[in-house]
């Protein structure tokens, strides 16, 4: 019997919604959950590297050696389920619980790639956008209650567990959908990176320069004196600004996705310039935060749907762009800014994104003369 095509979007809704409350768990509030278990920030540091470094790994293993099958999908729900729970038993040590990390990150690098692709595959452009947005409302959710209810680092570590098996439920459904060829390590040992090395160097670049966001954005504004109630604020001003852009831009997407993604990335180098000069206007830094909306969520689609395009290992190629951007790029991106961090902390972050822009205009050049040798006579 045949899927009801009906079921997949409010399937791909839960599925996104509650994986990223997991991530939200994982990065807003086990940080300081295990601050208060006893941590030292450096520990914390090494703990929360671990997820993106297995992350960036990944691609290389499927790439020769397995195949995103749904059997492995559906190992890697349970896996991730399986290390909230060692989570649990081996908090209180931290190479124990270092080890669960990379258990943890690897499984969760492994299940998002599979779903994107049967989202982009089944889904038109202008629906993709409003599904993922659940997971925004996840994510934006989860922070709001936890932030007013939580109380123990220990309950922190259930709500983690109890996303998760929420998300193995939802997303195990989903490879009834899956009408992706699933290739074999040999298959995919002939995907090449160097062919369009331009366009994934500009993607690491670009998450490089979302480090001083992600990691010091809070502690950069109440420096300049806007105070942590504000700040949070503006923090949700964002992500709501990311969920009207994903909900409406459907439309965008039908054009060049290369110009999408170039207007984004200097959009985004923009955003980090003025953010450099004006960090104690609250007027000017929610103007800021309005580009969350072009920044991340036009850039994010534009790119998934733009690699889902440019290679014919659909799935492998969602896992390098997650592996390089957010695997790569969000651990460079965390470590730079983490010893750059002062008055010039934006301005560097800028520059480093204008690169992207600078890169992205190298690949545009370079892909049009692979297309035109690659023409007949």
């Amino acid at each position: 019997m045949h899927p009801r095509p009906k079921l997949l979007s409010p399937l791909l809704g839960a599925y996104y919604f509650f994986y990223f409350a997991l991530v939200g768990v994982y990065v807003i509030f086990m940080p300081k959950a295990l601050l208060e278990l006893g941590y030292a920030p450096v520990d914390v540091g090494v703990i929360y590297a671990a997820a993106p470094f297995m992350r960036f790994l990944l691609p290389f293993v499927f790439r020769h050696y397995v195949s995103l099958t749904p059997t492995i999908y559906k190992l890697s729900l349970l896996f991730t389920f399986l290390g909230t729970l060692i989570f649990l038993q081996t908090v209180q040590d931290f190479w124990f619980y270092l080890v669960a990390n990379l258990l943890f990150g690897a499984s969760m690098g492994v299940s998002l790639p599979y779903v994107e692709t049967i989202a982009l595959g089944r889904l038109s452009k202008h629906l993709y956008g409003k599904v993922r947005l659940w997971g925004s409302l996840g994510f934006m959710g989860i922070a709001l209650w936890l932030g007013k209810i939580l109380s123990s680092p220990m309950e922190a570590l259930y709500y983690l567990s109890a996303m998760a098996i929420l998300t193995l439920l939802f997303g195990s459904f989903l490879t009834r959908y899956d009408t992706i060829s699933h290739s074999s390590a040999q298959d995919d040992a002939s995907f090449s990176l160097s062919k369009y090395w331009a366009f994934w160097v500009s993607i690491f670049l670009m998450q490089v320069g979302f480090g001083g966001f992600y990691n010091f954005f809070t502690i950069y504004e109440t420096a300049h004196g806007i105070s942590l109630e504000m700040t949070s604020w503006m923090w949700s001003f964002g992500v709501f600004c990311e969920i009207f852009m994903l909900y409406f831009q459907g439309p965008l997407l039908q054009r060049n996705l290369l110009n999408i993604l170039q207007f984004a990335t200097l959009v985004t180098a923009f955003r980090w310039f003025i953010l450099y000069l004006y960090p104690e206007s609250a007027l000017i830094t929610f103007a800021t935060q309005s580009l969350h909306a072009v920044s991340f969520a036009l850039y994010h689609t534009a790119a998934i749907t733009y690699v889902f395009s440019l290679y014919t290992q659909k799935k492998l190629a969602q896992q390098f762009f997650l592996g390089i951007a957010f695997g790569l790029g969000g651990s460079v991106g965390a470590i730079l800014s983490g010893k750059i961090y002062g008055e010039y902390l934006f301005l560097v972050e800028s520059f480093i994104t204008f690169l992207a822009f600078l890169v992205l205009l190298i690949h545009q050049r370079r892909k049009h003369i692979l297309i035109t040798q690659e023409e007949p006579a």
